[in-house]
């Protein structure tokens, strides 16, 4: 997938391709030669463009996908300080300010995220898969907690992640081991909603993206909230949260044209408010 990214003259831009179409944003990472290993400026930047996602009413729905062979292979090091240069809690801030703003920024997103991956997702770009709302592999994907390969602990949320989506015992055996695990694999074990040819990537995750981008986006919005909050809450919490959103929720116009459809016996007509 290659849209062509917005008028502009900062660089970035050709690092990390941006475009809108059919009230969808893609995001896409570019820079194959490195499989797509993100550095401190692309991470800001995909930062930046899913805040703006949140505050569009133009956009509906977003997908993040990637150039070349890889989805995305993890941080970019090169240039990090040495052992010897670092003070304490120099490595704690830059996960704090780095991967974890990422994960947080696609989680806290006010839209739904699809993640599109085509390729190699290891480490941080596992995890940046792992936080989108749906997932869409292409049959060559592979997903590879790669943290202990290095002797490293999984940052980027992995820990939070992955026990959410398919328990604790199975994230282990995955973050033990760092072994990779093919797309199908990782379809059975509940890491992504659905596997495609690479032919069909893009043609499906623009399908799922422009349907959602049809529905009534902030009952979507509230939805995700819902639902990324429930673990960590109690019955009580969850199912006050549930009245609460839908109330608010009973306030937009979408709401009022779901009901409305209903009742006249026709499909409805969503306007993202």
């Amino acid at each position: 997938m290659t849209p062509s990214p917005e008028a502009g003259t900062d660089p970035l831009d050709s690092l990390v391709l941006h475009t809108t179409d059919n009230a969808v944003s893609w995001i896409t990472l570019n820079r194959p030669e490195a499989m797509n290993a993100v550095t401190w400026d692309q991470r800001e930047r995909v930062i930046s463009l899913l805040a703006a996602a949140s505050a569009d009413p133009a956009v509906r729905a977003v997908v993040i996908t990637a150039t070349g062979k890889g989805f995305c292979a993890g941080a970019d090091l090169r240039g990090a300080p040495s052992t010897a240069e670092r003070v304490p809690g120099d490595v704690a801030r830059t996960i704090r300010l780095g991967a974890q703003r990422l994960i947080a920024a696609v989680l806290d997103c006010e839209k739904p995220v699809i993640a599109a991956v085509n390729g190699t997702a290891a480490g941080i770009g596992a995890h940046l898969a792992f936080a989108c709302d749906l997932v869409i592999a292409a049959e060559q994907a592979k997903f590879i907690e790669v943290f202990v390969r290095r002797g490293l602990v999984p940052d980027g949320g992995g820990a939070y992640l992955l026990p959410r989506l398919i328990g604790p015992q199975r994230a282990k055996e995955l973050m033990f081991f760092g072994d990779s695990v093919p797309a199908a694999d990782a379809e059975r074990l509940g890491l992504v909603n659905r596997v495609v040819p690479a032919g069909e990537l893009e043609k499906t995750a623009r399908a799922w993206a422009e349907r959602l981008a049809a529905g009534p986006t902030r009952a979507i919005a509230m939805t995700k909230q819902l639902v990324n909050a429930a673990l960590e809450s109690d019955r009580a919490t969850a199912f006050a949260a549930e009245a609460a959103a839908q109330e608010i929720n009973m306030t937009t116009a979408d709401a009022n044209e779901g009901v409305a459809s209903f009742v006249e016996r026709r499909s409805p007509s969503y306007e993202g408010r």
